[in-house]
């Protein structure tokens, strides 16, 4: 392991006097597409580096939380078009234990996380001999063709290499590129992701000098290296925001010219808000999602309310439709792909205010979609059956002919 580290280290430093910009194994411990590339501003950018920037924190974070926390569930279809959810061993597994260490919702948030950053997400199946019991998830794996046309998985383990075969592997993919193979916002965004970094340290910086970045120390007398080290030393003791306001001393004709710099001036603020809004273009997310708005809008009402139905339609529900895919291709036997498939419950995105839901209940309890029981389902109430359980449908309009008649 020590000898695999100490390559991947003389990699980078090879790498790197090359002035190249592809991707390097920074630990030994994870594949070269997740590992780092360095990007035009200097700034090398790796799926760790690139989540100190809050943009792509939380454009993952928003992403992942939402698609594990939507209800998921195993349907056979019926013959009359209808269909039934169902309870198993494989429902069992995706929607409430995966494996021993992990719950469903954070198994989903792993593997979202992984698929947004690096493209791709692995989890290996685990059997217990035919039977499928589990599934873990999977981070020091690399795809390679097997030469038939399919992937195998490249495992590191304490520096030794293994393969699993693709039965064993299930292999999620994001954006999908002409190998086959997952597309990584990361790498392919590095530069916009390490601009975004380099000035968030720029501002900080910045502000670290009190919001005066330099001066001009300025005297009529030549100073010899000591004595200008000995000044070094003493500029040192006024910088850093905790002490502006400080008053400096100087003499034996020294002179200090304070260089003026603001924020507006740096395009500092401009910079940190394109930065922002270029990171959520590579996550498709609207920056709004990440409390991100662009100069002139407001943070509610309905303008916002649309671009919420944008993303969970443009963004979320593509992904939703991906994993369903691949959970029917992969993890569902082959001699129920035909009636057996697996949902996520896309209504569960959708909130609304009081009003507008009781509107909504209304509606559908009066035109017979919807039963009284299935409404109380939706705030939560406990059913009361009877009639409550019953589809009604609105009768009060009659023919005018009739008013004033026995029926």
């Amino acid at each position: 392991m020590i000898r695999f580290v100490k390559a991947a280290v003389r990699g980078i430093k090879n790498e790197l006097a090359a002035g190249e910009s592809g991707w390097v194994n920074l630990s030994g411990s994870v594949p070269l597409e997740y590992a780092g590339v360095k990007s035009t501003s200097g700034k090398l950018v790796t799926t760790k580096t690139s989540l100190e920037s809050s943009a792509v924190w939380s454009c993952v974070a928003k992403t992942a939380q939402l698609v594990s926390t939507l209800p998921l569930a195993l349907y056979e279809k019926k013959s009359d078009g209808g269909r039934e959810k169902i309870s198993n061993d494989l429902s069992d597994i995706l929607t409430r234990s995966p494996n021993t260490g992990q719950t469903a919702v954070e198994y989903w948030e792993n593997q979202v996380s992984s698929l947004k950053m690096g493209g791709n997400s692995y989890a290996e199946k685990l059997f217990v001999g035919k039977s499928m019991v589990g599934v873990r998830p999977l981070f020091n794996i690399t795809p390679e063709p097997d030469g038939r046309g399919g992937l195998k998985y490249a495992v590191m383990d304490r520096g030794r290499k293994s393969y699993l075969p693709a039965e064993k592997v299930f292999h999620l993919r994001d954006f999908v590129g002409g190998n086959g193979i997952g597309m990584s916002a990361v790498r392919y965004g590095a530069n916009s992701i390490g601009a975004a970094l380099a000035a968030d340290e720029s501002a900080s910086g910045t502000f670290s000098n009190a919001m005066m970045p330099s001066g001009i120390v300025t005297s009529e007398q030549t100073l010899n290296p000591e004595q200008r080290n000995q000044l070094g030393e003493m500029m040192d003791a006024y910088t850093g925001s905790t002490k502006a306001g400080k008053v400096l001393t100087l003499e034996a004709g020294l002179k200090w010219d304070q260089l003026q710099m603001n924020p507006e001036d740096a395009q500092l603020l401009e910079t940190r808000r394109f930065s922002v809004e270029d990171v959520c273009r590579w996550f498709g997310v609207p920056p709004i999602i990440v409390g991100h708005s662009s100069e002139g809008q407001t943070m509610w009402g309905s303008g916002v309310e649309a671009i919420m139905l944008s993303w969970l339609t443009l963004g979320i529900n593509p992904l939703l439709r991906k994993i369903e895919a691949r959970i029917s291709k992969d993890l569902v036997p082959v001699e129920k792909r035909d009636k057996w498939f697996f949902e996520f419950n896309r209504e569960a995105m959708l909130q609304m205010d009081s009003q507008s839901k009781g509107d909504f209940l209304l509606k559908m309890r009066m035109a017979g979609i919807m039963t009284g029981d299935e409404g109380r389902d939706k705030l939560n109430l406990p059913r009361r059956g009877g009639n409550s359980d019953e589809l009604v449908v609105q009768t009060s309009m009659g023919l005018v002919d009739l008013m004033g008649k026995d029926s």
